[in-house]
């Protein structure tokens, strides 16, 4: 059987980095939000749909469509995600493993 070989010179991942510092989840609910975020904005434009309509559809406001569409805000509930996702066509999907 041959061994695999291994680079010498590959460092450690950033999991191994951040989670002993204990800044992996933070990082990881960062990058969630964010995608979310963009595959939104993207799903609007590929619907040529403005913000003052997608925050009709959702029967919100456009500063609240704004604070969703932020990918910095992390105060957005899953609630409002599915909302927006259904004003879209589209389906939120969750995932725990």
């Amino acid at each position: 059987m041959k061994r695999k070989k291994t680079n010498p010179r590959s460092g450690s991942t950033l999991e191994k980095l951040l989670r002993p510092e204990g800044q992996y989840e933070e990082c990881q609910t960062d990058a969630i939000k964010k995608v979310l975020a963009y595959k939104l904005g993207e799903a609007m434009e590929e619907k040529n749909l403005s913000k003052a309509a997608m925050a009709s559809r959702m029967e919100t406001s456009r500063s609240q469509l704004d604070r969703l569409l932020d990918p910095e805000n992390e105060s957005v509930t899953l609630r409002t995600m599915k909302r927006a996702a259904e004003a879209l066509g589209l389906k939120l999907e969750l995932q725990l493993r």
